[in-house]
C-alpha cells in the first residue's frame, strides 16, 4: 500500500532515514495503540513530502535540503560495547552485584513507574539508548517546524507509553473563500471539542472541578521530597490527582485533540487566511478587553473566535478564548493566553503570524493544558514571554504547547514554567533565534509525576538559566550559617532537562505508600554556542523514579551547574547528559557530585563527543563517573586534548557501586588534580587505567 493511500489516520512523518535514506517506511499511530515497544517506533519513518494528496493534507512546508541525519549521530549505542568490555574486565567482581540491585526495584514504594525509567534501570545501555534515540527523534520532527508538531506530541508522549487515538485528520481548504477557511477552523475546535469530552466522559463535575483546581496548588508547592508530618496533605493531594488521571481520563483522545489544533498553526494554511482577509475592513464592534483591528470576531460554544488585524492589538482576556488569530503588528496578551478559564471550556488556541510582541499571562495563563489543551503559536517576531506560575507549555493533566518560530526572544519564569508537567505534557519549542530562558526552578524541561516536559531550541546561541529563588535543604548541614548572598549557600532549581518524582521519607509504611515516581523532563539544543548556568538538582537530572535528559547537539557551549548537575541521577532515578561536539566548559559551584554521578540505586551517564578539547573547573566539587549506595554512573570524554581540574572522583565507586572515567583519546592535563593519600603524583594520568578498589575504574587511553 502506497504512503497517499493510508490516509485514514493521522501518522507520524519523521525523517530517520534507513538503509542510507534509500528506504522509507510508514507507520500509522492506529499501530501505537497496540503498544509496540518504544524501540520498533525508533526503527520506523515516513516521509516528509511526497505524493500531492499527502502535501495537501498536511500542507507540508519542504525540509531543508541538507538535513542531519540526527540518528547518526547517537553515541550511546556506540560507545556501549568499548565501555561494558572495559567494565567487565577491569570490575568484574562488583558490575554483576549492581545490575542485579538496580534490577530489583518491585520493593520500592512509589506509584506509577515509567517503563523508559525501569528499563535503564535493568539494562543501562539498553535502556539509555531508547533515550537518547527517542530524544534525537524529537530533535529531528522538531527542525521540521510548525507542521511537526503533532509528531513532536507523539514521539515525546510515547515516551511515557501513552499513545494518541487515531483520527482522520481534516484535509485543509484549497481556496481563498473565507467561509471554507472559517468551516476548516470551526471543525478543528469541534473535534477537539468531542475528543476533550471522550477524555474526560468517566469523571463527575466534581472530578473535573478538582482535576482543574488542584493544578494551581501543585504549581505552587510541589517538591520532590517530603518528610511528614509536614507535606503529608500535599501529598495525599498529588497522589488522588495522578490517580484520577490513570483510572478515570481516557488520555488518548487529549493526545488526538492536541495534535488536531496543533494544525491550526500550518504557515500555508496562515498564509492562505492572511491573504483572504487582506481587504476585509475591520469590524465596528467592540470586544471587552480587546484593542486594535479586528477582522472577525464569533461567539462558539467553544469559547470566542477572534481573528485580529495587522497593527497592534492588545488582548486582556481574562475569560480566555476558543481561538486567536493575529494575522502581525506589536501586540501585547494578558490574562490567559492559550488557556482555560474553567473545566467547561477545556481547549484555548492563541496564534500570532508576526510582530514583537509581548506576553503577560496570569497564573497558569500561558499554553496550559489543565484537563484539557493549551497552545500558543508564535511565527516570528522578537517576543518577550513575561511567564506567571504554571505557564509557558505547561501540562496539568492535560497537554500544554508553545511554539515559537523566529526572532530573539526572551522567556522570563518563576516556577513550573517553560516546559513543564505533572500529570501531563508540556513543551516549549523555539526554532530559531538567539533566546534567553530563566525560571527559579522546576521548569526549562521538568516532568513531575505523570509528566513529561520538555524544552526544545533548535538553533541560535541560547542561555538557559534556573535557580536563585529556593534555598535547599543541603545548607542546614553543609552551610548551616551560610546566608543567601554568601558563595556557599545552596539553591535548588530541579530544571534544564529534570524528572523528579514525589519521595515520603518516613519510616511508616502508610506514609511511603503515598511517594510517586518522577516523570521525564527533556532539554534539547540542537545547535549554537550555548550557556547553561544552573543550582541543585539540574541538566540531565533524574530524583526518585525520575528521568532527566539534556543533549546539546552541536556549539561551544558553557556548562555551570552545582550539586547533582550534568548527568546525574538520586535514589532509584535515571539520568542522561550528552554533548555532542564543540569546545566545551564544565564548571560548578559545588559542593559535590557532577558529570556522571549516581546516587542510591541510580543509573547516571555523562558524555562530551567529539574530538575537540575541553575544559572542566570544578576545583570545589566531585564526579565525573562516582557512585555510591548501588548506583552506576559513569562519566566519558571521547577526544581531545582536555583539562581537569576536580576536586575529587574521576571514576570511584563506594558501598556496592560502579563509578567509572574514561577519556578516549588525546593528550590530556590532569597536573590539577589534587594529590591523596601522601601520593608523590597523581594516579590519574594519561594512557593508565587505576583501579582504586572494586567499583572504581579511571581510563585514560
Amino acid at each position: 500500500m502506497t504512503a497517499c493511500a493510508t490516509r485514514e489516520s493521522f501518522r507520524i512523518r519523521t525523517a530517520l532515514p534507513l538503509d542510507n535514506r534509500r528506504e522509507f517506511a510508514t507507520i500509522g499511530l492506529q499501530c501505537f495503540r497496540r503498544k509496540l515497544p518504544l524501540f520498533l517506533l525508533l526503527s520506523c519513518c515516513t516521509l516528509l513530502s511526497g505524493c500531492a494528496q499527502l502535501s495537501k493534507l498536511f500542507a507540508v512546508t519542504p525540509p531543508v535540503d541538507q538535513q542531519v541525519d540526527r540518528q547518526q549521530q547517537a553515541m550511546v549505542a556506540q560507545l556501549a560495547p568499548l565501555i561494558e568490555a572495559e567494565l567487565q574486565d577491569n570490575l568484574n567482581v562488583m558490575l554483576p552485584a549492581v545490575r542485579k540491585g538496580l534490577a530489583n526495584q518491585t520493593n520500592k514504594a512509589a506509584k506509577f513507574k515509567g517503563d523508559l525509567v525501569l528499563h535503564a534501570l535493568a539494562d543501562p545501555w539498553q535502556g539509555l539508548t531508547t533515550i537518547e534515540q527517542t530524544g534525537l527523534l524529537a530533535a529531528t520532527a522538531a527542525e521540521s517546524g510548525v507542521e511537526e508538531l503533532p509528531a513532536v506530541i507523539e514521539i515525546l508522549e510515547e515516551g511515557m507509553d501513552r499513545h494518541g487515538a487515531p483520527f482522520k485528520p481534516l484535509n485543509f481548504p484549497i481556496t481563498l473563500a473565507p467561509e471554507d477557511l472559517l468551516g476548516f477552523m470551526m471543525e478543528a475546535l469541534e473535534d477537539a471539542h468531542q475528543d476533550r469530552e471522550q477524555a474526560l466522559r468517566h469523571l463527575s463535575p466534581q472530578d473535573r472541578d478538582f482535576l482543574f483546581t488542584q493544578a494551581r496548588p501543585l504549581a505552587e508547592h510541589f517538591i520532590p521530597h517530603i518528610t511528614p508530618p509536614t507535606g503529608l496533605a500535599e501529598a495525599e493531594a498529588a497522589g488522588r490527582y495522578a490517580t484520577l488521571l490513570i483510572q478515570q481520563v481516557d488520555y488518548a483522545p487529549l493526545i488526538a485533540a492536541a495534535q488536531r489544533l496543533a494544525r491550526l498553526g500550518n504557515r500555508k494554511f496562515l498564509q492562505q487566511l492572511d491573504i483572504a482577509l487582506h481587504h476585509r475592513k475591520p469590524i465596528t464592534q467592540a470586544v471587552s478587553g480587546i484593542t486594535g483591528d479586528l477582522l472577525l470576531v464569533q461567539q462558539t460554544s467553544y469559547g470566542l473566535l477572534v481573528i485580529g488585524g495587522h497593527g497592534p492589538n492588545t488582548y486582556d482576556l481574562d475569560k480566555g478564548a476558543a481561538l486567536i488569530i493575529d494575522l502581525g503588528g506589536n501586540d501585547t496578551y494578558r490574562g490567559l493566553i492559550g488557556a482555560s478559564p474553567n473545566s467547561d471550556l477545556g481547549n484555548s488556541v492563541v496564534i500570532d503570524l508576526s510582530g514583537n510582541d509581548l506576553y503577560q499571562p496570569a497564573a497558569l495563563g500561558l499554553a496550559t493544558g489543565r484537563a484539557g489543551i493549551g497552545i500558543v503559536i508564535d511565527h516570528s517576531g522578537d517576543d518577550t514571554y513575561q511567564l506567571a506560575l504554571g505557564s509557558g507549555g505547561v501540562g496539568f493533566a492535560g497537554l500544554g504547547i508553545l511554539y515559537d518560530g523566529e526572532g530573539q526572544d526572551v522567556y522570563e519564569g518563576t516556577r513550573f514554567t517553560q516546559g513543564a508537567a505533572f500529570g501531563g505534557f508540556g513543551l516549549l519549542l523555539d526554532r530559531a533565534g538567539d533566546d534567553r530562558y530563566t525560571s527559579f526552578g522546576y521548569a526549562l524541561g521538568f516532568g513531575g509525576p505523570l509528566g513529561v516536559g520538555a524544552l526544545i531550541d533548535v538553533s541560535g546561541n541560547d542561555s538557559y538559566e534556573c535557580g536563585g529563588k529556593y534555598p535547599s535543604a543541603y545548607n542546614d548541614t553543609d552551610a548551616p550559617h551560610a546566608r543567601p548572598q554568601d558563595p556557599g549557600f545552596q539553591y535548588d532549581c530541579f530544571g534544564l532537562g529534570t524528572g523528579a518524582g514525589l519521595r515520603v521519607f518516613s519510616k511508616q509504611s502508610a506514609h511511603r505508600a503515598q511517594s510517586l515516581a518522577g516523570g521525564w523532563g527533556l532539554l534539547i539544543d540542537l545547535a549554537g554556542r550555548d550557556r547553561y548556568r544552573s543550582a541543585n538538582f539540574s541538566q540531565g537530572h533524574g530524583y526518585f523514579f525520575g528521568l532527566g535528559v539534556k543533549l546539546d547537539l552541536a556549539g561551544d557551549d558553557e556548562h555551570q551547574s552545582a550539586r547533582y548537575g550534568v548527568g546525574t541521577a538520586a535514589h532509584f532515578g535515571v539520568g542522561l547528559s550528552l554533548d555532542y561536539q564543540g569546545k566545551d566548559r564544565y564548571g560548578s559551584k559545588g559542593p559535590f557530585y557532577n558529570g556522571g554521578t549516581a546516587w542510591d540505586g541510580s543509573v547516571a551517564l555523562a558524555v562530551d563527543g567529539g574530538p575537540d578539547s575541553d575544559f572542566y573547573d570544578l576545583p570545589t566539587s566531585t564526579g565525573l563517573g562516582m557512585a555510591d549506595l548501588g548506583g552506576w554512573g559513569l562519566f566519558i570524554e571521547e577526544g581531545g586534548a582536555d583539562q581537569y581540574f576536580v576536586g575529587r572522583g574521576l571514576g570511584q565507586g563506594a558501598d556496592t557501586s560502579i563509578g567509572a572515567f574514561f577519556d578516549l583519546e588525546g593528550r590530556d592535563d590532569y597536573s590539577a588534580v589534587p594529590l591523596r593519600n601522601g601520593e608523590a603524583r597523581p594516579e590519574r594520568l594519561n594512557r593508565k587505567t587505576y583501579i582504586e578498589n572494586q567499583g572504581s575504574l579511571f581510563i585514560d587511553r
